[in-house]
C-alpha cells in the first residue's frame, strides 16, 4: 500500500500498479512545501478543462498525455491530505464536484468533435453512473460486513462548504439513492446472500472502471485518432452492468438444502 493512498477493500489496478506509486513520488516532493491539497484540485481541473479544448482543436497526444498527468495529479492531492493530516470536508465535496466538472468538458469536447451528440451525452450519463455504482457497492459491502464506513471528513461549516454540498445534493444524491434502492430491493426480493452479492468481486467489476482507468483508456483512444470509439466503449459498460447483475445474481441464489 503507498503511505496516504485511500484504504479499499479492493483496489482500481491501474491506479494501485501506475498512478499512485507516481503520485506519492510527487507527493514526497511536495510535502515540505507549501502547496495544499486544493492548489493540486484546482491544477488537475485546469489540466483536464486544457485536455478538453485540446481534444476538440483534434490535439489528441497532447490532450491524452495531460489525461494522465490529471490522473497522477488526482491520486496526489489525497495522498497529500491524508499524510499532512489536512483532510477536509471542503476538499472532499470541490475534488468530487471538480472532477465532475472536468468530465462534463471532456463529454462535451467528443461531441463537438464527433458531432454525435445525442451519443456523447447518453455516454455521459453511463460514464456517471458506472462511478456512482464504484462509490455505492463499496458503502454496501461495509454495510453488510457491519464494518465502519469511511470517516466523513470534518470542517467549519462556512458558506462556501455550504454551496458545495448544495452542489452535491443536486447531482449526485439522486442517483446514489437510485443505485442504493436497486441494489437492497433486488437482494432482499430475491433472497440473494448479501455476503456474496455484495463481495470483493461485486466491486472488483466497478472499481477497475473508475475514473482513473476511464481517462487512461480515453488516452488511448485519442492516441489512435479514434474518440468516437470511445464513446462506443463507454456505451457497452451499460450492457456490461446489465450482465454484471445477471452475474452476480446467479452466483447468490442461495443453494438448496436438501433434508427431512
Amino acid at each position: 500500500m503507498v503511505p496516504g493512498a485511500k484504504e479499499r477493500p479492493v483496489q482500481e489496478f491501474l491506479n494501485a500498479l501506475l498512478f499512485r506509486p507516481l503520485a506519492h513520488l510527487l507527493v514526497r516532493l511536495l510535502l515540505p512545501t507549501p502547496v495544499r491539497p486544493y492548489h493540486l484540485v484546482l491544477l488537475h481541473t485546469g489540466l483536464v478543462l486544457l485536455a478538453a479544448w485540446l481534444l476538440h482543436r483534434g490535439e489528441d497526444l497532447y490532450a491524452a498525455l495531460l489525461l494522465q498527468l490529471k490522473t497522477v495529479l488526482d491520486n496526489a492531492d489525497g495522498q497529500l491530505a491524508r499524510l499532512r493530516g489536512e483532510v477536509s470536508a471542503l476538499g472532499r465535496y470541490l475534488d468530487t464536484e471538480m472532477d465532475f466538472l472536468g468530465n462534463l468538458a471532456l463529454f462535451l469536447a467528443l461531441a463537438l468533435r464527433t458531432g454525435e451528440v445525442e451519443r456523447a451525452v447518453v455516454a455521459f450519463f453511463v460514464f456517471t453512473l458506472v462511478q456512482s455504482f464504484d462509490f455505492n457497492l463499496e458503502r454496501l459491502y461495509r454495510e453488510v460486513r457491519g464494518l465502519p464506513l469511511p470517516k466523513e471528513p470534518e470542517g467549519p461549516e462556512t458558506p462556501i462548504l455550504r454551496l458545495l454540498k448544495g452542489v452535491y445534493a443536486l447531482l449526485f444524491l439522486p442517483q446514489d439513492r437510485a443505485i442504493r434502492a436497486l441494489e437492497v430491493s433486488l437482494q432482499r426480493r430475491l433472497g440473494l446472500d448479501p455476503l456474496r452479492f455484495f463481495d470483493e468481486w461485486a466491486l472488483a467489476g466497478v472499481v477497475n472502471l473508475g475514473l482513473s482507468t476511464q481517462l487512461f483508456f480515453l488516452g488511448v483512444f485519442l492516441l489512435f485518432h479514434q474518440p468516437a470509439a470511445y464513446l462506443t466503449f463507454v456505451l457497452l459498460q451499460a450492457l456490461y452492468l446489465g450482465l454484471g447483475y445477471v452475474w452476480r445474481i446467479a452466483r447468490s441464489i442461495p443453494s438448496p438444502r436438501w433434508g427431512p
